[in-house]
């Protein structure tokens, strides 16, 4: 037995030891990190960053004044206003802030210094001649308008010097006219909207406004290029005796002005939008004609001193008008102001250019498819299928 047990330890033992050292020369193994190995990642793509399309609007507001004429510097500086103008359109700031475009009529010349067109007889009779300082023009930048009309009678008291400085001043500024034989319209971009806009008068070196033909052919182009198209003109009577709309030719001082309302509807008839008015010095009527709205004449807005503002001479309407792209009406609203010497331009709480232009449409266009309301709200009528639709849209 004590061999048996003898041949077994020798048989054990030299396993156990084996086991041992194979044990000994595994426990590194399992100690060693273990190597990954990790497939190259490629680095994400850079998308392209994501433009917003446009927001899609369906209003566009214009707004529309009269006659603007900030002082005159000839013959001397007494007409001139004690800021420099900087003032001139402060009531107004807030009916001006947030519109898409912003037009007025420039009822005189930016220049300087220099004699007017007809010295000599200018020397035997009394005249009324506008010389702005150009850099009034900045005040016109300022208070937010970016589209002028230059097609009046004033616009030559200096001749072709006065012409030139005008348009010259406007360009370095981006304020957009036109009315000039040399510049019969132009078209500019405001927030997406392509506008044409094109103005007449019955004066030398404007944009005649008897060729009723010449007018439908300018605006067909403009039409044919823009989104909505803008007309000026500046005719008829001018006074307290020509506020109303006659359907022919008027005459005022031996010169013929123009048939308004024969010009407004070949106009519309040609592919304008809007239809703004000037010259008469006092407000007129308006119209609703192929669903475009036509203000025969928008009055004095800013006229500093050279300017009669007694009576209705003095109601200064300011007319914002809501159109969709295609520039068809949707609303509008007539804010009214009034002018006084010492004052200058004031807030009008009565509404009286409003009150006036509703009793002159209602007088003159019956049948003209407005409704103005107290507060200076314009809708319009529309007659579809025997029942009436009203269109209107708040005031923005």
């Amino acid at each position: 037995m004590r061999g048996f047990f003898f041949a077994v330890r020798l048989y054990v033992l030299p396993i156990a030891a084996c086991m041992v050292i194979l044990q000994a020369c595994e426990s590194p193994a399992r100690n060693r990190p273990q190597v990954v190995l990790h497939k190259k990642v490629s680095s994400p793509k850079r998308l392209a960053p994501v433009i917003a399309p446009p927001i899609q609007r369906d209003s566009f507001c214009i707004a529309a004044v009269g006659d603007m004429m900030l002082g005159t510097s000839y013959p001397d500086s007494n007409t001139l206003p004690p800021d420099s103008g900087r003032n001139s359109f402060k009531a107004a700031a807030t009916a001006l802030k947030n519109v898409d475009v912003a037009f007025g009529n420039l009822e005189g010349t930016l220049l300087d210094t220099g004699a007017p067109a007809h010295f000599k007889l200018h020397q035997l009779s009394k005249s009324y001649l506008f010389r702005m300082p150009t850099y009034y023009a900045s005040v016109l930048k300022n208070a937010g308008f970016n589209v002028l009309s230059l097609a009046n009678n004033h616009i030559n008291d200096f001749d072709t010097r006065g012409r030139n400085s005008t348009t010259k001043v406007l360009d370095s500024l981006g304020i957009n006219y036109a009315g000039l034989q040399a510049k019969p319209a132009t078209v500019f971009e405001r927030n997406g909207i392509k506008y044409g806009f094109c103005s007449f008068a019955p004066n030398a070196n404007t944009v005649s406004i008897h060729d009723l033909r010449g007018a439908a052919r300018i605006i067909r182009e403009l039409k044919q290029r823009c989104d909505i198209v803008m007309v000026s003109f500046h005719g008829g009577g001018e006074g307290v005796d020509f506020e109303h709309v006659p359907r022919a030719v008027e005459t005022y001082i031996g010169e013929k002005r123009g048939d308004v309302y024969a010009f407004a509807h070949n106009a519309i008839d040609a592919g304008a939008d809007l239809i703004f008015g000037n010259g008469p010095h006092v407000n007129r009527a308006m119209e609703m004609y192929k669903n475009r709205l036509i203000a025969y004449s928008l009055g004095n807005f800013c006229t500093y001193k050279s300017v009669s503002v007694i009576g209705i001479c003095g109601m200064a309407p300011l007319l914002k008008v809501y159109v969709n792209k295609k520039g068809e009406f949707l609303s509008g609203r007539i804010i009214s102001f009034k002018q006084a010497h010492d004052k200058g331009l004031v807030r009008d709480t009565l509404n009286q250019a409003a009150l006036r232009i509703r009793t002159l449409t209602e007088t003159d266009f019956p049948d003209a498819g407005l409704n103005i309301s107290d507060s200076g709200e314009i809708t319009s009528i529309l007659q579809l299928d025997n029942s009436i639709t009203k269109v209107t849209l708040p005031e923005k």
